[in-house]
């Protein structure tokens, strides 16, 4: 809950008001409307922790120069008792501040109090939010993508459920429907064919190649014999379809437990058909007249639902034209409803129905075209689609020596979820797969099995179990970790850089939930791992004089609870030895 950066930003935007209200106070600048202008920190830390843009943005109420404003602000600021030592102006009228002993201080202490919820927040507080992903298909083995929506969306969960959301992880099961019929019919055919001879049973157009659909028709027959070869095709199909399921839903399941990943609820597309509710969504969209039919099927005016969107949001009505807009099926003609009714539906029934306040989905970039579609069904119902929030992600290309891999050594097929982690640890799969979303990723197999500063997730582990060991072997000489420590001591630039980014912790955590971007967190350990990697070099604990010891000690032990704390965000392991 302490953000010592947020702080130190809050308290130099009220230095420079306060400054400002003195100035006017004994005429030394006219009284005017002038706003609290943003403090950020400078590039170059050369020139100051943070700097303030107040003089040039009151430049134009005030009708003064931003320097004769600055230097009229800093005559009449007051720092005592404050975060900073000392303030002075830059360039063109930027006022910059530099810390004090007391930040300093308040950083390793916020970290102390606050232990294993040290860079959480409330920023989401009484927020209901759902994020779903992986959700993918039952019909085979879990892929590259799946790997990578895995991570992303469980450590996008952790964030905004560190910010104070109530978060909930779905994985959406397609267990009806098109994929599942065509399933069905593909192990069907492998069932026949091992009982009749291949020849004899005609394997469908666009059925599943893989050879996980014959060892399913093999695991079948094993089991039953040839029983159910004599039995209505329906009924056949039906059995097959969910013995597949039987087998495929626990091993998605136990391969997910394995990756780290545990779901708060698994909802199943059946349910929504066997309820009505799809039926009953489709019929809530004819009602408000955006239905009609063509060819005995039931469409969606999806072409005018976006066309109005399009409109609100300002887009001119030639650039609308040209988006060639077209509508969709919810209703075959035979009667079944299309995967997007259903899609429609689902999404109801999360905010109507479970009312989550906003769900946010994480999906390849291959259904970029469906995103403004499903927004738009969402509107046409009465709900409001901006509350559904995509994060697409980008494919993924593996590496090994700079040569693109795509079957497993071990199974000789294209690589799944489970072979990967045969291969590289559960750990470097998900800080690998923790990268920025809407970026291509190369994941280089042979660097995440690397033991060197190279590879950064061994380089974040490290510093880690480096810290860990420096504890142990103080311990066995008599010395503690000290319950409080005198941080003013710690005056050099590779312990202050350190003290800082402690502190940058919040801010990265805070970031990553409002950009629905987890990645934050990697750059932030490499980053932290870095400065831990700097201050041991340069600065010496064991011998040291005792006060001295203790503060370097102080800090480290607090470095170490703050990796952690981001490793358990990206669910990645904090090892005590290495």
């Amino acid at each position: 809950m302490i953000n010592m950066v947020q702080n130190a930003k809050d308290q130099a935007a009220a230095l420079a008001m306060a400054a400002y209200q003195a100035a006017v106070a004994d005429g030394t600048l006219p009284a005017a409307e002038v706003k609290t202008a943003p403090v950020e920190i400078p590039k170059d830390t050369a020139n100051g922790d943070f700097t303030t843009t107040f003089a040039l943005a009151a430049s134009k109420a005030l009708r003064q120069p931003p320097r004769s404003i600055a230097q009229a602000l800093l005559d009449h600021m007051d720092l005592a008792g404050s975060y900073f030592a000392s303030a002075e102006i830059a360039g063109p009228g930027f006022l910059n501040f530099r810390l004090g002993d007391g930040w300093y201080a308040g950083v390793c202490e916020a970290v102390e109090a606050e232990g294993a919820e040290y860079g959480t927040g409330d920023g989401l507080k009484g927020q209901k939010i759902m994020v779903e992903f992986v959700s993918a298909n039952p019909t085979g083995p879990m892929h590259m993508g799946n790997a990578r929506g895995g991570v992303l969306g469980d450590t996008l969960a952790s964030v905004l459920a560190a910010c104070g959301a109530d978060v909930t992880r779905e994985f959406y099961v397609n267990d009806a429907g098109h994929q599942i019929d065509k399933f069905a019919h593909s192990i069907d055919a492998r069932y026949r064919q091992l009982i009749q001879g291949e020849d004899a049973v005609a394997f469908p157009e666009d059925g599943y190649q893989g050879e996980d659909i014959r060892d399913l028709a093999k695991a079948y027959y094993e089991q039953n014999g040839d029983a159910l070869l004599s039995a209505p095709e329906e009924e056949r199909l039906e059995k097959l379809a969910q013995f597949g399921l039987s087998v495929n839903l626990p091993k998605m399941k136990s391969d997910l437990e394995r990756y780290k990943i545990r779901y708060d609820n698994w909802f199943y597309e059946s349910s929504l058909h066997e309820s009505g509710y799809v039926a009953e969504t489709v019929e809530l969209l004819a009602a408000r007249g955006w239905t009609y039919e063509k060819d005995g099927a039931l469409w969606l005016r999806t072409a005018d639902i976006l066309r109005d969107h399009y409109r609100r949001a300002g887009k001119k009505e030639a650039d609308i034209e040209k988006l060639d807009l077209k509508d969709d099926v919810l209703r075959r003609a035979n009667g079944f409803y299309t995967y997007f009714a259903a899609d429609i539906a689902y999404h109801r029934n999360k905010f109507a129905v479970r009312g989550f306040d906003r769900v946010i989905n994480v999906w390849g970039a291959d259904h970029h075209g469906h995103v403004a579609r499903l927004k738009g069904a969402l509107d046409a119902i009465g709900l409001d689609g901006d509350k559904l929030d995509i994060v697409l992600m980008q494919l993924v290309k593996l590496l090994r020596d700079g040569e693109v891999v795509r079957m497993s050594k071990r199974t000789g097929k294209a690589i799944s979820l489970s072979d990967l982690l045969d291969e590289v640890s559960v750990d470097a799969a998900r800080w690998y797969f923790n990268a920025k979303p809407e970026t291509q990723m190369e994941f280089d197999l042979g660097l995440a099995v690397r033991e060197d500063s190279e590879n950064p997730i061994y380089y974040v582990e490290y510093a880690h179990a480096r810290i860990c060991s420096l504890l142990r072997a103080l311990g066995e000489e008599g010395v503690s970790v000290p319950g409080r420590a005198d941080v003013s001591l710690l005056t050099g630039e590779t312990e202050r850089a350190l003290m800082k980014q402690i502190a940058q912790f919040c801010e990265a955590v805070r970031l990553a939930a409002r950009d629905y971007d987890p990645s934050y967190i990697n750059r932030y350990l490499q980053e932290l791992a870095g400065c831990f990697h700097r201050f041991y070099t340069a600065c010496r604990i064991r011998g040291e004089e005792a006060a001295v010891r203790d503060a370097r000690l102080k800090l480290a032990d607090d470095t170490r609870v703050v990796l952690r704390n981001g490793l358990k965000l990206i669910g990645v392991d904090a090892p005590e030895k290495m």
